[in-house]
């Protein structure tokens, strides 16, 4: 029984220098690639570009889309996860709970899909980039492996994709088209974007200028 507690306390205390380290590595060092990156079969098309190398718009598009109190939470939007609960309980179209720490987290340190220990996991990585990497690094690396289309990852490999030039001048209608795939890339387009895709990157630039006149965007540089 002691031998077994020992080994118990021993794998965690392992467990945790290795992820600790793993985190704070990445906090200087971009991520070489993802597992999400590993298993696309259609390859990896991305180049990794520097918050100050992308155009603010894309920050504040991604702000409008996917975590509107992003600058304001430590990581975790309870509101938004109440709100996706009852949905779900509902039997209504449930809406994303996931803040774009828990994204960035599972993108670059898990895999995709759920289950319960995938989302602990999830959760403690969370936590981690929050305390060590902060608000300015988790936006950087977010908008460098977030799959922006079928095998293309980050903003700067999305924007020569789809509008031929790189993300350092995006407007704020090509930021938000692009914002608007990342619930789907693989199936939506955000050169010629569908109905539906079209009107929500409309109403997500629309928000962006709400996001510009408030708090929600103080945490991303000018």
């Amino acid at each position: 029984m002691v031998r077994a507690l020992k080994f118990v306390f021993k794998t965690i205390l392992w467990f945790l220098a290795i992820t600790i380290l793993w985190v704070v590595i990445y906090r200087f060092i971009a991520p070489p690639i993802t597992l999400t990156m590993v298993f696309d079969e259609n390859g990896a098309t991305r180049e990794w570009r520097s918050l100050s190398e992308i155009d603010r718009d894309m920050a504040v598009a991604a702000i409008a889309a996917e975590d509107g109190n992003f600058c304001l939470h430590s990581g975790f939007d309870y509101e938004a996860i109440r709100q996706a609960w009852e949905e779900r309980q509902a039997g209504r179209r449930q809406r994303g709970g996931s803040t774009i720490s828990q994204q960035t987290a599972k993108n670059v340190f898990l895999w995709q899909g759920g289950g319960w220990f995938r989302k602990g996991l999830e959760a403690y990585f969370t936590v981690l980039i929050e305390l060590l990497w902060g608000k300015e690094r988790i936006m950087e690396v977010y908008l460098n492996v977030a799959e922006t289309g079928i095998g293309t990852y980050g903003a700067e490999a999305g924007s020569n994709r789809y509008f031929d030039h790189d993300a350092s001048t995006m407007s704020d209608i090509e930021g938000a088209r692009i914002a608007a795939i990342l619930p789907d890339p693989k199936s939506r387009d955000a050169r010629n974007p569908g109905g539906w895709t079209a009107q929500y990157g409309n109403r997500i630039a629309a928000r962006m200028a709400q996001v510009r006149a408030s708090p929600l965007d103080d945490c991303i540089p000018e």
